[in-house]
C-alpha cells in the first residue's frame, strides 16, 4: 500500500521501498502481541528481506502505527514513535523495539496516575537511553504542545494520517498484517520462522 514520502525512510523497517511484495503491519506499542510479531519481524523477516537474504528486493515490511483508544496511553506512545520518525528516521525501529522491551511501563495501570505531560517525559526519557541525549530536546520539542488550546503537538497531522489510515483500511485491532493489500488472517503473531518460511514460500512470485 501507498506510504506518504515524508514516512519512507523510517516506517519501511524491512526490505527496501521499492520491493513489490509488501507486509503491511499495523502495530500497537502497548499490545502485547504486537511485541511478539515485532520480535519476529526483527529476528526472521529482516534477514530475509536485508542484502544478501533469499528475498532481498522482493518484499518489504512497512509498519503502521494501530492507535488502540481502549488503551489510555496508545496515543502517547505512538506520537514518540512519530516523533522519532521525524528525529532520527534510521533508528525508528530501534526505538520502536525499545518501547516494545519498555511496554508495561505504559500499561493502563502504570499510567493511570500520569498526565499526559509525564507520559512524554517518560517517553523522552527513553529516547535518550535508546537513541542518545542528542536526540531526546528535538523530540520533546515536538511533543510540546501548542499554543491554541486544542492544537495537539507537532505531530498530530502525522498520528492523524496513520489513523485515517487504518479507518479507511478497515483495520480495527492489532496486530493486522496485509499481504500485498489484503488482510492475511492466518498470520498469527506466534509464528516463528517455520510457518514464516513456509508463508512466504506460497506468496512470493517474483
Amino acid at each position: 500500500m501507498a506510504l506518504q514520502p515524508s514516512f519512507q525512510r523510517a516506517l519501511v523497517i524491512a526490505g527496501t521501498y521499492d520491493a513489490p511484495h509488501t507486509l503491511d503491519v499495523f502495530l500497537d506499542y502497548v499490545c502485547p502481541f504486537s511485541a511478539k510479531i515485532a520480535l519476529a519481524i526483527d529476528n526472521v523477516l529482516k534477514p530475509l528481506f536485508a542484502p544478501g537474504g533469499k528475498y532481498a528486493g522482493k518484499v518489504k515490511v512497512i509498519f503502521r502505527n494501530q492507535v488502540q483508544p481502549w488503551h489510555a496511553s496508545s496515543t502517547f506512545v505512538h506520537e514518540a514513535g512519530l516523533a522519532v520518525a521525524r528525529v532520527a528516521p534510521e533508528e525508528f525501529w530501534k526505538f520502536s523495539l525499545a518501547l516494545f522491551a519498555a511496554q508495561r511501563e505504559y500499561f493502563d495501570i502504570p499510567t493511570a496516575t500520569l498526565t499526559p505531560t509525564q507520559i512524554r517525559a517518560n517517553l523522552a526519557g527513553l529516547v535518550a537511553s535508546t537513541l542518545g541525549e542528542d536526540k531526546a530536546a528535538p523530540f520533546q520539542d515536538l511533543l510540546t504542545l501548542k499554543s491554541t488550546p486544542n492544537g495537539g503537538v507537532d505531530v498530530t497531522d502525522d498520528l492523524k494520517y496513520t489513523v485515517k489510515f487504518s479507518r479507511q483500511n478497515g483495520i480495527h485491532v492489532s496486530p493486522t498484517v496485509l499481504w500485498d493489500g489484503l488482510i492475511a488472517n492466518e498470520i498469527s503473531s506466534s509464528w516463528g520462522e517455520r510457518e514464516w518460511t513456509e508463508f512466504l514460500e506460497k506468496k512470493v512470485t517474483v
